[in-house]
């Protein structure tokens, strides 16, 4: 599986953004996804999950209630919807994949990493 994330970009405090994270590969809805951050200077922390359905999905405490993760498996392609956002969101985002049904809260579980998208956030 190959991924490959965009939608970032430049937002004022408050603000939305949707990232998007296309992947490659017909195994796409055999894989769980997820969403990671790495701001400057800080280690990669987990966002955001994403089982093979879409039906099962977890979020970090920073992000809850924010941020939706999404997937459209006919589209094999990830979404991030991030509402609300605040200066401490700024990082690189990645998406990753993994093959397993519910995914995990720890980078090291997953097998297949998309280049990252850079978000700022103004405040």
């Amino acid at each position: 599986v190959q991924l490959q994330a965009s939608g970032g970009g430049l937002v004022q405090a408050g603000g939305s953004l949707r990232l998007s994270c296309a992947a490659s590969g017909r195994t796409f809805s055999t894989h769980a996804l997820g969403w990671f951050r790495q701001a400057p200077g800080k280690e990669r922390e987990f966002v955001a999950r994403i089982g093979w359905s879409g039906g099962i999905t977890n979020y970090a405490i920073s992000v809850k209630g924010r941020f939706t993760i999404s997937r459209d498996n006919a589209k094999n392609t990830l979404y991030l919807q991030m509402n609300s956002l605040k200066p401490e969101d700024t990082a690189v985002y990645y998406c990753a994949a993994v093959r397993t049904r519910l995914g995990s809260d720890y980078s090291y579980d997953y097998e297949y990493w998309g280049r990252g998208t850079l978000v700022t956030v103004s405040s």
